[in-house]
């Protein structure tokens, strides 16, 4: 065949699409057409070269197939997406309203702050639309040393706050290590379970139980109990979506539950030499009212403040503070907008943040990219757990932890790290139709 006559007739064709990614995926596409067309008219006793010109007649008019593939393929935003991220961006002002009385501080400080974190994330989400994703797809190994090596400086010099190891210092600036950590794990895990099929020999099936533990043990170690629970179940439904072959599949279940019981008898361990608190909290949990002046106190007020709720609240400038409910504007933030607006915004709320998630979600399937179908679904699990666990928390239906609201809690580092993850759904949703397939069935 005359790769030059195909070529002149690809290139008319890609002078209308302006994505210039697409480009290599139009001409890889078009060219297998035009060779099936000119075999089947070299086929009927034509010459190779009427054979290559019949082809191309048949496809048509090069111009007006590039400005049709231009609409197929090109860069997409999920405008449905954004309008729900602003209209959760704008109920998480709400809680600040009347303050943080425990702090003494006003809401005209807090409401500041948190414009500015704001801004910051939308920033993070807009650095992180516009490059190409798949660059981090073959470099899971450093982010995945970034994240234990973060947990590892946490764990060592680490500033104890509530009985737990989260920030650390250099000089007057501090962070959340631990959410940052949790951040680079999700990219190293989602490129390694691109690859999972190759851990097929004993030994990397060994070092893949390794990799999965280790954070868990040294959140443990922290302890911080909610990231434990979120890496856990995230990183699970990654590996449950990752075309992993069921052979594999099966063996890497069977290893993770033998470590399973050794990582419980750990972590009892370690829950039992800090005094039992653990233990103490899911007794409080489990039967509230047998000690209402210790860890079941705050089980029994957030029930008394839900009660006191109706179905449209008691106004968003209201008394809740004689109530002394902590944490209203962070772990706390669903009961204290149910109290304020009611049961009907909450229950606006919780749709909300469904729908948010469901849209998340369905974006996974709609890119026929592995790597971005797993950060995908990887993002919408991150923001599902917290959320869901956040608000049965708030409804004394699962035990209280340290579970912030996703884009509603107050707080710059997890507010950045949920920007960050969206940012990457944003990024797969606009590439969808302008990259290659790569995911094969798996037998």
């Amino acid at each position: 065949m005359s790769p030059s006559r195909f070529e002149e007739f690809l290139s008319k064709v890609t002078s209308k699409v302006k994505s210039k990614e697409a480009h290599g995926m139009i001409k890889k596409e078009l060219t297998h057409h035009l060779q099936e067309l000119s075999q089947s008219f070299e086929k009927r006793a034509s010459s190779k070269a009427e054979a290559e010109e019949k082809a191309i007649q048949e496809m048509g008019n090069p111009y007006t197939i590039g400005e049709k593939l231009n609409q197929l393929h090109k860069p997409k935003i999920d405008w449905l997406l954004l309008a729900l991220f602003l209209t959760i961006a704008s109920i998480s002002f709400l809680p600040l309203i009347n303050g943080v009385p425990e702090l003494s501080l006003s809401s005209a400080y807090f409401i500041s702050r948190q414009a500015i974190w704001y801004t910051l994330a939308i920033l993070v989400i807009l650095g992180l639309l516009f490059f190409d994703y798949r660059r981090w797809k073959n470099f899971w190994l450093p982010f995945y040393g970034i994240g234990i090596s973060l947990l590892l400086c946490t764990l060592l010099f680490g500033r104890e706050m509530n009985g737990a190891k989260r920030f650390v210092s250099f000089g007057d600036f501090s962070f959340d290590a631990t959410v940052f950590s949790l951040f680079f794990l999700f990219i190293a895990w989602t490129g390694l379970l691109t690859k999972i099929n190759t851990f097929n020999s004993w030994s990397k099936q060994c070092l893949l139980c390794f990799l999965f533990w280790t954070p868990i043990f040294l959140y443990f170690m922290l302890p911080h109990f909610s990231l434990t629970i979120i890496y856990f179940f995230s990183i699970m439904t990654i590996f449950t979506f990752s075309h992993v072959s069921k052979k594999l599949a099966m063996k890497v279940v069977i290893a993770n539950a033998t470590v399973t019981a050794s990582i419980l008898f750990t972590f009892a361990m370690i829950s039992f030499s800090r005094g039992g608190y653990f233990f103490h909290r899911l007794a409080a949990f489990i039967n509230p009212t047998a000690d209402p002046n210790g860890d079941g106190y705050i089980y029994i007020l957030v029930k008394d403040v839900l009660s006191q709720a109706g179905w449209f609240g008691n106004g968003i400038f209201n008394d809740l503070s004689i109530h002394s409910l902590p944490e209203a504007h962070t772990d706390f933030a669903f009961p204290y907008l149910v109290y304020s607006l009611g049961w009907v915004f909450g229950i606006f709320l919780c749709l909300i943040l469904l729908l948010f998630v469901l849209r998340i979600s369905s974006n996974a399937f709609k890119t026929k990219d592995l790597y971005g179908r797993l950060l995908v679904i990887g993002g919408a699990t991150f923001i599902a757990v917290p959320a869901f666990w956040n608000i049965l928390m708030g409804l004394g239906i699962v035990p209280i932890m340290g579970v912030s609201l996703p884009f509603i809690s107050y707080g710059g580092s997890m507010l950045l790290f949920y920007a960050a993850i969206l940012g990457l759904v944003l990024n797969v949703y606009r590439r969808k139709d302008i990259i290659e397939p790569t995911i094969v069935k798996v037998k």
